[in-house]
C-alpha cells in the first residue's frame, strides 16, 4: 500500500526554479523537521537545490510528534527486511512526485538517510531503474544486503558515515553494509566520526556536503555561485 508523506522544506538558497533535488529521510521516532535541520548547512554548496524531509509513514504511539518508516520491534532481519519493502512503495511515489513538480531527472535528485531513514535511502535508492546522483548514509544500516544483487537496478555513488560511539546502530553496521554493496558488485565511500554517538557530527556534516555537491554540481555551474 502506498501512503501520502511530505514534510518540511526548504527552497533553493538562490531563489527560482530548483536545478536539483535533495530529499531527507529521518530516523525513527524523529521526523522531517528535525532533518530539515541539516539543509542550511548545505545551501551554500548547493545554491540551485531544493530540500524536503518528508514525515514517515506513520506516527510512533510512545513518541509524541515522532514517525517511523516500520516498526521497529526488534531487530530481527527478517522483520526488517519486510519493513523496508512494505516502505519502500511509499518513498518511491514520493521521489516520482517531486521529480515531476520540479521537472527533474533522477540524476538531479539526492538521497540522505538517517538511521531508519539509511535504510530506506539505500533500499530505494539502489532499486530505481535510472540512477539518481547519490545516497548519503549517515548511521544507518544496510537491510537485505544478500538479494541485492539480484536486486539492484542502478549504481548511484553512495557515502557512509558513522559515528564509532553509536549504541542504538554500532559501527560494525556500516562495515557491514560497505562489504555488502561491494559483493553485489557496487561500493561505498565510508567515513567514521570519532567520539560521535546516534547523530551526525560536524566532520560528517562537512563530508556529506562536499560529497552532495560534488554528486550534484551541472556542467557550467559552479558551487556556490
Amino acid at each position: 500500500m502506498t501512503v501520502f508523506i511530505d514534510g518540511p522544506r526548504m527552497p533553493p538558497a538562490r531563489g527560482g526554479k530548483p536545478d536539483s533535488l535533495v530529499i531527507l529521510l529521518h530516523g525513527y521516532g524523529s521526523n522531517g523537521a528535525d532533518l530539515i535541520s541539516l539543509a542550511p548547512y548545505w545551501a551554500e554548496a548547493l545554491p540551485g537545490a531544493a530540500f524536503v524531509a518528508p514525515n514517515a509513514i506513520e506516527p510512533v504511539p510512545q513518541a509524541p510528534g515522532g514517525y517511523q518508516w516500520f516498526p521497529l520491534s526488534a531487530a530481527d532481519p527478517r522483520e526488517l527486511d519486510y519493513g523496508v519493502r512494505a516502505a519502500a512503495p511509499s518513498v518511491d511515489r514520493f521521489i516520482d512526485r517531486e521529480l515531476e513538480k520540479y521537472g527533474l531527472p533522477p540524476e538531479r535528485l539526492a538521497l540522505v538517510g538517517f538511521s531508519q531513514g539509511t535504510m530506506m535511502a539505500l533500499h530505494v535508492g539502489l532499486r530505481r531503474e535510472r540512477a539518481i546522483a547519490g545516497i548519503v548514509g549517515l548511521s544507518g544500516a544496510l537491510v537485505g544486503g544478500a538479494k541485492l544483487k539480484d536486486e539492484m537496478r542502478a549504481k548511484p555513488p553512495v557515502l557512509l558515515i558513522h559515528g564509532d560511539r553509536d549504541p542504538m546502530i554500532p559501527i560494525p553496521a556500516m562495515f557491514d553494509a560497505a562489504e555488502s554493496l561491494a559483493a553485489a558488485g557496487h561500493g561505498a565511500l565510508w567515513h567514521v566520526s570519532y567520539g560521535i554517538p546516534h547523530s551526525v557530527g560536524p566532520d560528517g556534516v562537512d563530508l556529506a556536503g562536499d560529497f552532495l555537491a560534488t554528486q550534484l554540481k551541472t556542467q557550467g555551474l559552479v558551487a556556490g555561485s
